[in-house]
């Protein structure tokens, strides 16, 4: 494409005012992809996406701990005491005396938690000794096997919702990422092609400024000579200083524009000089493809199961804190105690125990009911934004696709556009130079090549970022007919 070509021959040899070798000294030449690469690998946006997938993971770890064996060791060693005490005494009278002993404690638990049911079972070993010093006596006790359930009754089952909704909170992490690496990227091109505009703008005002000293200098010729009016000529001077000023105010555009894009992709300062990039590829891209990439591939889709499934768990839960509350406590093992360490250990005696705690309330004055009410209205809620969202959000993609061939046709025709307006312009001034037309013919032809050319960097600009768009509403790949979740 000649507009292409042409738009890159004037970057590179005319950037902010600088000679193509004053460039080549100071600056190194970065097309788009590249400055994408480089945003992704060492942005600080980049890395928050970085740690968040990483925290995500670590929480997803903690979920699947819940549900395997824990081994832990427990004790107090030493638990010495010295005090004066009220203590029972033989004959069932209290009396203050003196107290000095180490009650001393170790165990071992291995426990596993049920999710069906929301228990817990447990196998124990324990040993505690006791030292009285005042009475100079040694006792041990040991429990060197016990096993026990605990079972809540009626109650809500945190473990078993977990294992329906962390699974999609992991997942809907993973996709997470992926959407945010094509959300930078597309924020990447918006400031991209920010710095070519801009670039562009001072271009296009040194050409212009160049122009306008070799009109006035001719024009200074012409008025010498009759062949010019004072007032044309005075036209020509202000033209000649509106050029400058508009090349100081487009150099600190382009400055300014170019500090945007450095600091969110990380570049040093001395090292950007960019290039245009082609126009995308030409896609047609069927509607029906991309819904269905979008449902496929997109955090939303399993974002909508994991609220659904919350609020259903917000439902339970309610259920679960009102009503019956019970549970269930069983154990048994084998228990002895001694005054020697190793006779603590033999002759060991059966124990047991059982216990049902339970609870329920009689008058509540409606306390349960609008508990639960309340819990089953804020799913309902739920349910009515996440159709609303998921409405929004497939009519988002469904005009995203229909619009790529639109903008791409409205790219060949401003490079069109951009090509006869830089002829004509190339035209006119050589035909005013002549004195075949008017100033004023002249300056509407440079308007219309200045705004043409604009318009071209606008249109390639709006196409890049529908292609990135498009990408990171679907997480697809329609260049290459693939999904972005199996190349990421």
């Amino acid at each position: 494409m000649k507009t292409t070509v042409s738009l890159r021959k004037f970057l590179l040899g005319g950037l902010l005012g600088l000679s193509l070798p004053a460039l080549a000294q100071n600056k190194t030449t970065l097309s788009l992809p590249q400055v994408i690469e480089l945003a992704l690998a060492q942005s600080a946006i980049a890395r928050q996406a970085v740690t968040t997938r990483e925290t995500s993971y670590w929480q997803y770890r903690t979920y699947q701990s819940n549900y395997r064996p824990q081994l832990a060791v427990q004790g107090m060693v030493p638990n010495y005491t010295q005090e004066i005490r009220l203590v029972e005494q033989p004959d069932g009278t209290r009396s203050f005396r003196p107290v000095r002993n180490n009650n001393a404690n170790v165990g071992l638990t291995l426990s596993q938690n049920l999710g069906a049911t929301g228990g817990q079972v447990y196998v124990s070993s324990t040993l505690q000794r006791v030292d009285n010093y005042n009475s100079k006596e040694r006792t041990y006790s040991s429990q060197p096997f016990g096993i026990g359930i605990t079972q809540p009754i009626g109650r809500y089952n945190s473990l078993r919702w977990a294992r329906k909704i962390e699974p999609l909170r992991y997942e809907e992490s993973g996709r997470q990422y992926v959407e945010e690496r094509e959300t930078i990227a597309q924020r990447i091109t918006e400031l991209y092609f920010d710095v070519l505009l801009q670039q562009v703008n001072a271009d296009v005002a040194r050409q212009n400024v160049t122009a306008n000293e070799e009109l006035l200098r001719l024009g200074k010729e012409r008025f010498q000579l009759g062949r010019l009016s004072q007032s044309d000529l005075l036209l020509l001077e202000l033209n000649l200083l509106n050029s400058r000023k508009a090349l100081g105010q487009a150099r600190l555009d382009a400055q300014n524009a170019a500090v945007s894009l450095q600091s969110y992709t990380g570049q040093p300062t001395e090292a950007l000089l960019l290039t245009i990039p082609e126009a995308t590829a030409r896609l047609t891209v069927d509607t029906n493809q991309a819904l269905t990439q979008a449902r496929q591939n997109r955090r939303e889709t399993v974002a909508f199961r994991r609220r659904l499934l919350e609020a259903e768990s917000a439902v339970a839960q309610a259920k679960g804190t009102t009503g019956l509350q019970a549970t269930l406590l069983g154990s048994l093992g084998y228990v002895n105690s001694a005054p020697d360490f190793w006779v603590a250990y033999n002759g060991l005696q059966n124990q047991q125990q059982l216990s049902l705690a339970f609870s329920m309330p009689i008058v509540d004055w409606g306390r349960q009911k609008s508990i639960i009410k309340t819990a089953e209205l804020n799913r309902q809620q739920v349910q009515q934004n996440v159709a609303q969202e998921q409405n929004t959000f497939e009519q988002s993609v469904i005009t995203q696709a229909a619009q790529l061939s639109s903008l791409r046709e409205q790219l060949e025709l401003s490079a069109q556009a951009d090509s006869l307006a830089q002829r004509r312009y190339d035209i006119a001034r050589a035909t005013y130079q002549v004195g075949r037309i008017s100033l004023t013919d002249l300056n509407i032809a440079l308007a219309e090549k200045d705004q043409s050319r604009r318009a071209y960097i606008a249109a390639l600009r709006a196409c890049w970022v529908a292609h990135y768009r498009l990408r990171a509403l679907t997480l697809y790949d329609f260049e290459r007919q693939e999904s972005l979740l199996a190349v990421k």
